[in-house]
């Protein structure tokens, strides 16, 4: 896989924070808060399909700040995906040129990122994981013009994750090393040319 070249400082910093994914119905996006969406994420973090991969399984308070961080910063913006007006997955949406994922692969300065979790147990297994991941892979494409690749780094043992990626329309590039698991790098290009 060939490295990105490091990127112009001041165009990095002039990148606007990342957007919520213009979402088609029965999809709808918005981001996340701590009053009200607070308990929701914590619970959803709690579950062992979602605390084995994300590691982070942590008290309530601790989420709080987390949000607050998120809403606070121009690096990711943390989002609830509804489903037929349902709350079905927490997403973080980042901009790769802002995250450790930079370097790994020849980023483009507007790639997204995404880090999703289908929270409810009862709602994974059926499908519904590659129809909200290509619904949001589309709906950050709409909402950032300038982006011509989502991309994701699930942990390589998340068999669950990579097929509902895949099946999503994201392809493979290769393996990537980060500290704290070895992780595919998926990508949902806006066209043929946009693949690294």
């Amino acid at each position: 896989m060939i490295a990105a070249q490091p990127m112009d400082e001041a165009l990095v910093e002039a990148i606007p924070a990342p957007p919520v994914p213009r979402l088609l119905a029965p999809w709808s996006a918005r981001a996340a808060h701590t009053q009200g969406d607070l308990e929701l994420v914590h619970r959803w973090m709690q579950a062992p399909h979602v605390a084995a991969f994300w590691k982070q399984d942590w008290p309530l308070e601790r989420w709080r700040e987390e949000l607050l961080r998120q809403l606070g910063g121009i690096h990711s913006l943390p989002c609830l995906v509804h489903h037929e007006g349902e709350p079905v997955a927490f997403l973080e949406v980042y901009r790769v040129v802002r995250d450790r994922l930079a370097g790994h692969y020849p980023q483009r300065p507007y790639d997204l990122g995404v880090h999703v979790a289908i929270g409810e147990t009862g709602r994974t297994g059926q499908g519904l994981g590659r129809a909200l991941l290509r619904a949001v892979a589309e709906g950050l494409l709409a909402a950032e013009p300038r982006c011509t690749r989502v991309v994701a780094e699930p942990d390589i043992r998340n068999a669950p994750s990579l097929r509902a990626f895949t099946a999503a329309g994201f392809r493979t590039v290769g393996d990537i090393s980060l500290p704290d698991k070895t992780a595919a790098l998926l990508v949902y290009p806006r066209s043929e040319e946009d693949m690294p």
